[in-house]
């Protein structure tokens, strides 16, 4: 599996396959840490993610575990220090092609079948003391028994029923329609008659404790140390399409269950449960306003009389809790911090809040030993990606453990910039340099915008990864603007409902000082952006014409339309008001669009759906300042995914998106004809290519078209 890496940013047929980890659990005796990795398939059409244990001392050599073409995922520990797993391997049925559980017993040995079932197995949840496991699984809504679900299933399948009759909402979410199954949750129970059943599984049945939810599950389980109770999030539907999440308390030995944090005009979600089975941290926020933002807080909730305790009540964070430290003095938390995603131990009883780690790098999960003495964690930084290191709680050190993959070698550094908003607040950014980056010869500039808005530019990523434009000469600016997370309450504030006001003014600060630098080339910058980040970059290209180029990806063109077409219209309506749609949407500033724009998006994105890309292209054509011609020619183009989602997931689309981006942008930042992919059936010059009419003031606006209207 140890892959040296030096060159996956030079070759993306290396970068996408280049091993991608995620997630971590810990055996209960803390002997055995287990992780996620994620390699492309076998038809190379999609990731399949295998299970790998690290040693958590450090001497041993990652090994793998599993392994089999569908993959297998959602690792988690039982008392007993077995691992369940899930699996898309095939059962000896041609139908039973569903996510299924299975066993891989602690004392060796090949895993073993627990539970297959008609529309698969998604998560287990495993007590730490006990015999206590429970499962989240889809089930039909007319289904009272799994007996009459997987007749229901059936009954679909053979009649190839696709139709979905909804009396709620959302109906979709991301990528994904939501129903007619809906997640429910079940105990696991074993049984019967084992020595009847083949050697390479067992039975086991499944106990509804969600029964009468329906829809209103939410989806998210805590189970406490000792498996008696399990903290669940509930969907409360509200008036007008609206709803919030409260949490319940389900007994697992009875189904009995009881709402045990519900409040109008805020949203709970669930922490961990204590070790003595008390308390949960919990998160507790406002529902946001067109005139204010969400502001997250932690709180500890008694799970018997449902009252609530602020941790953390001086910290500007937004925490998110991780894992409860052994003897229930306190738990260790996430949170983004100035670029950073440092680990924080909370005290459970006066609050207070001390910082962990310290080093450039943003932790996704962290685990704590039984000794209460060291963590575990997977930390990313933009100079490396994902890894498990164990922390030294009382010194915060650091250390990387044996890895399944070997950081990869980076053609550039990676550096600070800092600057002041038009507001006198400050505003930060990274920069990557690619290593030819000097006085001499300066780099062209690349102004990334991030998604959320609610984000930070912290950790890794393999999508939108700038180290494959500095490996091409370009110096790729990772700013956060107003609306960013890790400033402080103010800093999202600022942008509140005002996304074209100090977002971009900030955007244009931190260009501005980013280009001051020698060893950047004013002339030559573009921006770009996906999601928010696209919405950013539409504005932009309606609010100025200095740069050269502008990429947007699944982005937001015409905010009236978006508002009520988006997966979760009732969460946006709460975030954007009229005024911020009549005053901020990108759409009514087309006239203005005079820099040459790529556009792309996919048709299975339901968060920002294909209309506005749509649209945003006829309207470049048809309105912009740089409209098609009298022949249908145009600057701009439309890279278009119909199977794709938000992200563009597939290897060899990711390969098409960044050899489509690379060529636009040497078009017009450098002035060079680059070949398109070969799959897009274009690689000889098209015979209605034009020359470029758009931005005369630079470089680009003179270079010759290469790529196909």
């Amino acid at each position: 599996m140890t892959q040296h890496s030096s060159s996956i940013f030079s070759d993306l047929d290396h970068f996408v396959t280049h091993p991608r980890l995620g997630g971590l659990t810990l055996s209960p005796d803390g002997s055995r840490l287990v992780t996620t990795v994620s390699t492309v398939n076998t038809a190379g059409d999609g990731y399949t993610g295998a299970l790998w244990e690290i040693d958590p001392s450090g001497a041993r050599p990652a090994r793998r575990l599993t392994r089999s073409p569908k993959g297998e995922g959602a690792p988690g520990f039982s008392a007993t220090g077995d691992l369940y797993f899930t699996s898309d391997r095939p059962g000896e049925k041609p139908e039973e092609k569903s996510s299924a559980l299975y066993r891989l017993p602690a004392d060796g040995g090949e895993s073993v079948l627990v539970s297959r079932r008609a529309g698969g197995v998604s998560q287990p949840h495993c007590a730490q003391q006990g015999s206590t496991i429970l499962l989240t699984a889809p089930l039909l809504p007319g289904a009272g028994s799994e007996e009459a679900h997987e007749q229901l299933h059936r009954q679909r399948e053979e009649a190839s029923v696709k139709a979905i009759l909804h009396t709620g909402y959302p109906i979709r979410f991301w990528d994904h329609d939501l129903g007619p199954a809906r997640p429910s949750l079940f105990a696991l129970e074993s049984t019967a008659d084992a020595a009847a059943l083949p050697t390479d599984s067992e039975q086991a049945s499944l106990r509804h404790l969600t029964e009468g939810l329906g829809a209103r599950f939410g989806g998210d389980v805590k189970v406490s140390p000792d498996g008696t109770v399990a903290l669940i999030s509930v969907v409360v539907p509200e008036v007008r399409a609206g709803q919030r999440t409260a949490l319940a308390v389900v007994d697992t030995a009875t189904g009995e269950r009881r709402i045990i944090a519900d409040e109008p005009g805020y949203t709970f979600s669930a922490g961990g449960i204590s070790p003595d089975g008390l308390s949960a941290a919990v998160v507790r926020s406002a529902q946001p306003t067109p005139q204010r933002a969400p502001q997250p807080q932690l709180h500890l909730l008694d799970l018997h009389t449902g009252a609530l305790t602020r941790l953390a009540e001086d910290a500007d964070l937004w925490l998110t809790p991780a894992a409860w430290l052994p003897d229930g003095s306190g738990l260790l938390a996430l949170a983004d911090q100035g670029g950073r995603g440092p680990v924080f131990r909370v005290d459970a009883t006066s609050g207070a809040v001390e910082q962990v780690t310290t080093e450039d790098a943003t932790y996704s999960a962290v685990v704590v030993a039984p000794d209460g003495h060291t963590a575990y964690g997977v930390r990313s930084s933009y100079a490396f990606p994902e890894e498990v290191v164990s922390i030294d709680l009382s010194t915060g050190e650091a250390a990387r453990l044996q890895n399944p993959h070997v950081r990869p070698e980076l053609p550039g550094t990676l550096t600070e910039v800092t600057t002041t908003g038009a507001d006198g607040a400050p505003v930060r950014a990274w920069l990557a340099l690619p290593a030819s980056a000097s006085t001499e010869q300066p780099a062209p500039l690349l102004l990334w915008i991030h998604g959320g808005p609610l984000n930070s530019w912290n950790a890794w990523t393999w999508r939108w990864n700038p180290w494959l434009m500095v490996e091409q000469g370009y110096a790729v600016l990772l700013p956060d603007p107003a609306l960013s997370t890790g400033y402080g309450q103010n800093f999202i504030q600022r942008g509140w409902n005002s996304w074209g006001g100090h977002p971009f003014t900030d955007l244009m600060a931190i260009t501005d000082a980013t280009e001051a630098r020698k060893d950047i080339d004013p002339t030559r910058t573009a921006a770009m952006g996906g999601s928010f980040g696209g919405y950013m970059a539409n504005w932009i290209a309606g609010q100025t014409d200095r740069f050269s180029a502008i990429v947007t990806h699944a982005s937001l063109w015409a905010l009236d339309q978006f508002g009520s077409t988006t997966d979760l219209a009732s969460y946006w309506r709460n975030e954007l008001d009229e005024r911020m749609a009549a005053e901020h949407s990108p759409h009514l500033h087309v006239e203005k669009i005079v820099t040459p724009m790529l556009v792309i998006h996919g048709d299975k994105d339901y968060r920002v759906p294909i209309g506005e890309g749509l649209r945003l292209w006829y309207e470049l054509l048809a309105k912009s300042g740089l409209p098609a011609d009298e022949d249908g020619h145009s600057a701009h183009r439309f890279l278009y995914f119909p199977d794709e989602n938000h992200w563009v997931l597939s290897p060899a689309h990711a390969k098409i998106w960044y050899q489509v981006v690379s060529g636009f942008l040497a078009e017009h930042l450098l002035g060079e004809a680059a070949a398109l992919p070969e799959e897009l059936g274009l690689t000889a010059p098209a015979a209605d290519q034009q020359p470029v009419r758009g931005h005369l003031g630079s470089p680009a606006g003179r270079a010759a078209a290469s790529v196909a209207s």
